[in-house]
């Protein structure tokens, strides 16, 4: 296992120099520059700037210098707040971005596994097409229509709910936790239902059966563990893809979460906060594929013992 993490943690290295690579030539490339929305300025404050933040050097020189702060812990202070620097400022939305994705991820797996075991256990029938049919509906509405229907609903028409703010009052992380982890839930449902229908017919379930075992133990203590291991597989990806979706959403009922810090540091050509934030990112992402693939192999022997030959 601890030679499986190594290698994995190994292959994330060029991963991570590919993506800062990507993300620093195409913010250069963006046009306009992080002074640029500045009131007029003279000339040379302009070049003093640009020399205090080593915009003035080749870019080649601008991206070797980048790396070699970065290999510190340095990812520089922020060019729209000089202020505060970019560690700070993700340090600052980073909890409640991170509060929010638990709570989109819980509802996404508890709707999802719930529905897509009803579903499977009465395959072709009315119990299968409506979880299926709404999970279809959850895919297809994007988080940006979703939620400003859930505001019309339950915030201005119901008034039962509110629509914006952040630790207020409980309530306010409803809505932005269904908006952010209904299209998952509805992956999770179709997922779950097709990993349960492929156990279900397995021969040691029938043999279960035969046994004369409750339908629920069977459940509970042999199909379950075989028929999430899809959901088990696309967690790690989902929990990155909600924090990382989590920017129209945070911007949609005003969370002061990551998410708006980063739309704003694209909107003011802010490249150490652009660069830092994708860089966190993509950590996060290779960290959670690889909790997700220790917990799948935990779950699958055959996994196991194939990784212990290898």
């Amino acid at each position: 296992m601890l030679r499986f993490i190594a290698q994995r943690l190994l292959t994330a290295i060029p991963v991570l120099f590919v993506v800062i690579l990507i993300t620093f030539t195409l913010i250069r490339l963006a046009p306009g520059g992080p002074f640029d929305q500045e009131r007029r300025v003279p000339q040379v404050v302009l070049e003093t700037l640009n020399k205090r933040y080593n915009l003035d050097d080749p870019v080649h020189v601008q991206f070797f210098n980048y790396l070699g702060n970065l290999l510190k812990g340095d990812f520089g202070p922020s060019f729209k707040y000089p202020t505060r620097t970019v560690t700070e400022m993700i340090s600052t939305g980073l909890p409640v971005t991170l509060e929010l994705g638990f709570y989109a991820l819980l509802f996404a797996m508890c709707i999802g596994i719930a529905s897509g075991v009803v579903a499977a256990l009465r395959p072709n029938s009315l119990q299968d097409y409506v979880p299926m049919s709404l999970a279809m509906a959850g895919i297809c509405l994007p988080s940006f229509v979703l939620g400003p229907l859930l505001i019309l609903i339950f915030g201005i028409g119901l008034n039962a709910l509110p629509i914006s703010g952040w630790n207020a009052t409980p309530g306010d992380k409803i809505l932005p936790a269904i908006t952010l982890g209904a299209a998952y839930a509805a992956y999770v449902a179709r997922l779950t239902r097709g990993g349960m229908l492929e156990v279900l017919s397995q021969d040691y379930i029938r043999t279960a059966r035969a046994k004369g075992l409750s339908p629920l133990r069977i459940l509970t203590h042999h199909a379950l563990r075989g028929g999430l291991a899809p959901v088990v597989s696309f967690a790690g990806p989902a929990a990155a893809m909600l924090l990382s979706g989590s920017f129209v959403v945070e911007t949609v009922f005003q969370v002061p979460g990551l998410g708006r810090f980063y739309l704003q540091a694209a909107f003011n050509r802010d490249y150490t906060m652009i660069l830092g934030t994708t860089i966190f990112f993509a950590t996060l992402i290779i960290i959670f594929n690889l909790l997700a693939d220790i917990l799948l192999v935990w779950l699958n022997p055959k996994l196991r013992e194939n990784m212990l030959k290898s």
